[in-house]
Formats: structure tokens, C-alpha cells, sequence
């Protein structure tokens, strides 16, 4: 446990309302302070430690100058909220977060009414303030009311089309509206494509210290009656960022750029913004993910998420592991192919290390393409490569995957191209939460005319599978994995293609059969092994496939069992309900089987450990076992005294 700051200003916040009576000066305090008791609660918690650090003056100078919670202040993403939330009522919970009941790693509408829109996913916030701002402007919510909207955006997110579309429906609609475009330069991996290398050069082309010096002298213009004098001054201003007039084109007006660490220009900006602005307004504000801790400040990814770690040194508790990691048996995998294959190349969204493919990249960087955060530019990306004789595979995580489904259907499954999609964080994923769960890759993609999906019971079938997607030429297919480390088995050199669509027995048994798909098997099996000091031995079968299935190894468990249960980390719709209809249409209910499927529970989960998530959600080795013998008629006082 780390030591607490002295926060002596920072104690007595208890609401934004709290900021409305300190100086600047106190101002500038503060969010020293907010600086570092967002360091020590994250040493405690782990989670996204960057992007917070680099809003910490813009939290205190928002909260300040706005009326939160009647102005609606809405965090892209969310990963930079932690400073928010300590200033809204949440500092006695802050070390709590990403705990089993405690607070949210994002910002979420149902823990506080400084939270009016939720987030998880990027580049969703621009569309949010303007349906906030036009409900205003339609006389929504009358009981409380709506004040200003403002939409908090990184440079990353900014890349993504969502936000250009908002941006020209916000322009078109004319709203008094604020967008802070939090230019960082950096998002996860560091930010790819032209409109980086545009914001870039607002600040390069021009020493920044003159920009920032001319934005200065033109606000101090501002605050009286906006006379020739304040427009020439305004266009001095726009004259000098020339980048603008991307934006104004678009129908904003454009202010910046501004340091985003300096209080009294950001607080001279947005007093005179909210003052004076009468639609659309981007401030454009220059940050340092990271800012103000040195371990952070010099990480690869600025400290974008971490575990806990220690205060002092940085360095993070991680719980050693001999097995390797679900992501890194791909990148691995897929390196070792791309060196025997120079077709084989690899498409991802803005998380290159997050998805295995960093190697990929350092070998190979001529077949390694990071679009940046445009999953549905990605998709067809890939399907384009595909199309032109590449072989393509597409690493995105599922949660991220589902912003690019209308591609997936139109553009790779329709067109049959043999687009290989490496789905990382299937299941539940922990303390990230329901936002970040990959809960419905399987209903979602095992619904389309002829993809092949794959979901390896452990790293070594991990191995094979990414082999065997290699070498299907002739149609879309998909591998689903979890986060983090396999099961510790001794890796085979090569990887092996496996016969589409054959699953396998791993152990037989009479009455009550399990078929398992995915990584739940290790549960199926503690499970079959508890259930041997009752006289019940299942027999267990992993399915490795959720399209094609194995119709014969399906029908023959079914027809020589008493019961047959699928087991999947995916929500309802997708391996048993597959399952399900091939029994249905073989008539094999008819014949008296007791089926049961579990899946994911038709509810979001909250944050947790994944193992508790996995409890909650019934798809333990217990909830196994409870399961068998509830449709065995076995009641669980038998099993008590057993």
C-alpha cells in the first residue's frame, strides 16, 4: 500500500460546485494535488494511468469554468477519467476502481450524474454532445435541463469517422456546441495516418511558445464586447494555426492551439468560449500523456494501463506466469508463417501491441498495416488485400470487432474473400468490464453462409489454429481467444492444420456428455473430475469448431448419452444455439434427450477479476457440476455427504 499525498486544497472538494470559489492560483494547486492522488489510487488499483495524468489541469479548468453536472462534460473513451471522477463526489471510492463493486474504469451514466454518457469505445462523444445539445434545444429533460455540452476527444479518436461525421452534422445543425480536441499526440499506440501528421504540424511548422504567446494576447482581446479589435485579434490567432480551417470548414469555429498544461490559458480560453460562442466551438488543447510521472512520462505506451506498481519506482506487480500469453502465441504464430509465406500480412485498429502484432511489425513492416482507430476502414482494408491476392489477417479485439460488422457481412462474407479474423479477448475480460467483453463474436459471425470459427482450448490448439486459418483460401474465417495466459502446456515447434469442422474427444464416459468450445474446458474437466466421487463420469468432447460443426461427433454424443450439455464463452445465440437447431432438424429431442446449454447471461456483467465474472455468469467448474446433477435428478444434499 502506497503512502497517501498531502492534499490539503484537494480535501476539501467534495463537488465541482467546491472549484467555483478558488483563485487560479489555487487552481493550479489543485491539480497538482488531483496529480498525485490519481498516482497513488491507480498504484493501488492498476488501470489507465496516461491518459489521466495528461488531463489533469484540463479536468480542474472543465469543472471550473462549467457547471457540471447541468453542463454535460462527456470523456471520449473514458481511459482519462480517473481526475474527473475524484473531483465529482468519488474521491472515497477512487481506490476502488476496477473492483468487484467499486467504480467503473470509464465513465458509466448509472454511478454518478457527472457521467451523462457512458463510454468504453472511442470517438463516440462529438455524437453524444449534439443529440445532448439538440434534446436541449427540443426542450428534453425539463426537470433538470440541459446546459452546454461538452465533448472531451483525443487525436486518436479523432481519427476515427464517427467523429468526422458528428463534426459535419454538428456544423451542418449549427449548435452551440464545445469539442476540446486532447492532442496528445499519442492514443494507444501511437497515433498513425494524415490527420496526425496534420495536427503535427500546427505546432511544428511554428515555434509553440509564439503560438501560444499570440492565443494569449487574442483572448485577453475577448472577454468585452467583441469589437473590431477582438475579430482582428481572432484572426491573428487563425492566421497563425492554420490547421483550422479543417475544422471550419466543417462549421466550427477554431480555437488553438492551446498547452493544455498551462492553467491560466486554459482558463482564459475556456472563460471566453463559454462567454462568447453562439455554435459549434473546438478548442484544439496540446497535452503530454503521462504528464507529470516520470515512469509514464518515459513508458513506450506513456503508462496507458498498468497493474498495480509502486509509487517510487514504477515498477508493476505482475504475478509471474511459465505460460505464455493467448496474444503472444499468435504474433508469434503468425510471424513464423509470414517467414514461409510473403503473402501472409496483418491488419489491425490502433492496438498493434495489444493484439500480438508488434513482432509482426518489426519483422515485416511492409505487410503490417495499423489503420488507427477505424475498424470498419480495417475490415474492408483487409478484404481489399484479400481481394488482390494477400492473405490477410485481421487482429482486432472482439468488443472492437463488433464496430465493423456491416463490412464483415457485405464486404468479406457476401464476396467470400478468405479474410483471417483473430478475435483477442473473447469472453469476459475483467476489470476493463462490460465495454471491453467479446460476449458476442460467436451469435454474430456464426450467423453468416460459410465463415469457419475456431476457439482453441489452450495455446496449443491456439498453435494449430492460426496454422489451419492460413491455409483456407476459399472463405472467411475466425479464431476467437481469450486475455491472458494459457494453461502451461509444452508447446509444440510447428503448428498443424487441423480438419475443418472435426472436433475431438478428450474423455468418454456414459449418461451425461459435455461438449466444450473454447477455454472453458479446464472447467469442464475439474468439473468431470469432482463428479467422479459420485459414480459420474461424463464424457467430454471439445467441439474446436462453432461453424462448421462436427455434425457426426454431435449427433453420436447425443444419441449415446442421456444428456448432453454445450458449454461456450459467448452470449446466448451462438455455439448451443447452433447446436441446438442441428438436433432439432436430426429429431433427436424426439427421442427423449435432455439438452442444456450455458452460455453468457442474457445481462451485461460488471467489472471484476475474470474469475469472478466467470462465477457470476455460471460457467465455473461448480456451476458445472450443479448443472449435471440437477438434470440428473441428483439433489445437492446427496452430493453434500458424498
Amino acid at each position: 500500500m502506497s503512502e497517501k499525498p498531502n492534499t490539503p486544497l484537494l480535501d476539501t472538494i467534495q463537488a465541482p460546485a467546491d472549484l467555483k470559489v478558488l483563485s487560479d492560483q489555487q487552481l493550479s494547486q489543485l491539480a497538482d494535488e488531483l496529480r498525485a492522488e490519481t498516482i497513488s489510487a491507480v498504484s493501488e488499483t492498476g488501470g489507465h494511468l496516461g491518459a489521466g495524468l495528461g488531463v489533469v489541469e484540463l479536468s480542474v479548468a472543465l469543472h471550473s469554468v462549467f457547471n457540471t453536472p447541468h453542463d454535460k462534460l462527456i470523456w471520449d473513451v473514458g481511459h482519462q477519467c480517473y481526475p474527473h471522477k475524484i473531483l465529482t463526489g468519488r474521491r472515497d471510492r477512487i481506490r476502488t476502481l476496477r473492483q468487484k463493486g467499486g467504480l467503473s474504469g470509464f465513465t458509466k451514466r448509472s454511478e454518478s450524474a457527472y457521467d451523462p454518457f457512458g463510454a468504453g469505445h472511442s470517438s463516440t462523444s462529438i455524437s453524444a454532445a449534439l443529440g445532448l445539445a439538440v434534446a436541449r434545444d427540443l426542450g428534453g429533460a425539463p426537470e433538470n435541463g440541459i446546459g452546454d455540452t461538452i465533448a472531451v476527444i483525443g487525436d486518436g479518436s479523432m481519427s476515427a469517422g464517427m467523429a468526422f461525421e458528428a463534426m459535419n452534422n454538428a456544423g451542418h445543425l449549427g449548435k452551440r456546441m464545445f469539442v476540446i480536441l486532447n492532442d496528445n499526440d499519442m492514443s494507444i499506440a501511437p497515433p498513425v495516418g494524415a490527420l496526425s501528421s496534420y495536427l503535427s504540424r500546427l505546432y511544428a511548422e511554428e515555434p509553440f511558445q509564439e503560438l501560444k504567446a499570440a492565443a494569449k494576447g487574442a483572448v485577453g482581446l475577448l472577454p468585452g464586447p467583441l469589437q473590431e479589435g477582438a475579430r482582428r485579434a481572432k484572426e491573428m490567432v487563425k492566421s497563425m494555426t492554420v490547421g483550422g480551417t479543417l475544422f471550419e470548414e466543417l462549421g466550427f469555429s477554431y480555437v488553438g492551439p492551446i498547452d493544455g498544461h498551462d492553467m491560466d490559458d486554459l482558463l482564459a480560453v475556456l472563460r471566453t468560449v463559454k462567454a462568447r460562442a453562439t455554435g459549434p466551438m473546438l478548442i484544439h488543447v496540446i497535452t503530454k500523456k503521462g504528464k507529470g510521472y516520470a515512469p509514464a512520462e518515459t513508458a513506450r505506451d506513456r503508462g496507458h494501463a498498468t497493474a498495480r506498481f509502486s509509487v517510487v519506482t514504477g515498477k508493476q506487480e505482475k504475478t509471474p506466469s511459465n505460460a505464455p500469453s493467448y496474444t503472444s502465441v499468435f504474433g508469434r504464430a503468425l510471424v513464423d508463417l509470414a517467414a514461409k509465406d510473403d503473402r501472409i500480412c496483418a491488419v489491425t485498429a490502433a492496438m498493434p501491441d495489444g493484439t500480438g502484432l508488434g513482432l509482426m511489425a518489426e519483422r515485416y513492416p511492409s505487410r503490417t498495416f495499423d489503420v488507427g482507430i477505424a475498424e470498419q476502414h480495417g475490415v474492408t482494408f483487409a478484404a481489399g488485400l484479400a481481394a488482390g491476392g494477400m492473405k490477410p489477417f485481421c487482429a482486432m479485439y472482439s468488443t472492437f470487432l463488433q464496430r465493423g460488422y456491416d463490412q464483415i457481412v457485405h464486404d468479406v462474407a457476401i464476396q467470400r474473400l478468405p479474410v483471417r479474423f483473430a478475435i483477442d479477448r473473447a469472453g469476459l475480460v475483467g476489470a476493463d468490464g462490460a465495454t471491453h467483453a467479446g460476449a458476442f463474436d460467436i451469435a454474430f459471425l456464426a450467423n453468416l453462409p460459410g465463415f469457419v470459427i475456431m476457439a482453441p482450448a489452450d495455446e496449443a490448439e491456439l498453435l494449430h489454429m492460426v496454422t489451419t486459418a492460413a491455409g483456407i483460401d476459399d472463405g472467411p474465417s475466425a479464431i476467437r481467444y481469450p486475455r491472458g495466459e494459457g494453461v502451461g502446456l509444452e508447446m509444440p515447434e510447428t503448428g498443424k492444420i487441423l480438419e475443418i469442422g472435426k472436433g475431438r474427444i478428450i474423455r468418454k464416459g456414459s449418461r451425461v456428455a459435455i461438449l466444450s468450445l473454447g477455454t472453458r474446458l479446464q472447467e469442464v474437466e475439474a468439473a468431470a473430475d469432482n463428479l467422479a466421487a459420485l459414480g459420474i463420469k461424463p464424457t467430454i468432447a471439445d467441439a474446436r469448431f462453432a461453424k462448421p460443426l462436427d455434425h457426426g461427433m454431435i449427433l453420436n454424443l447425443a444419441r449415446n448419452h442421456e444428456v448432453l450439455i454445450t458449454i461456450e464463452e459467448g452470449s446466448i445465440g451462438g455455439f448451443g444455439s447452433h447446436v441446438a437447431q442441428l438436433l432439432a432438424n436430426n429429431g433427436v429431442f424426439d427421442t427423449g434427450l435432455k439438452f442444456r446449454s450455458m452460455t453468457l447471461p442474457d445481462t451485461f456483467i460488471d467489472h471484476a477479476n475474470a474469475r469472478d465474472m466467470y462465477e457470476f455468469a455460471g460457467l465455473a467448474a461448480v456451476n458445472i457440476e450443479t448443472t449435471i446433477l440437477q438434470v440428473l435428478g441428483i439433489s445437492q444434499i446427496a452430493r453434500s455427504h458424498a
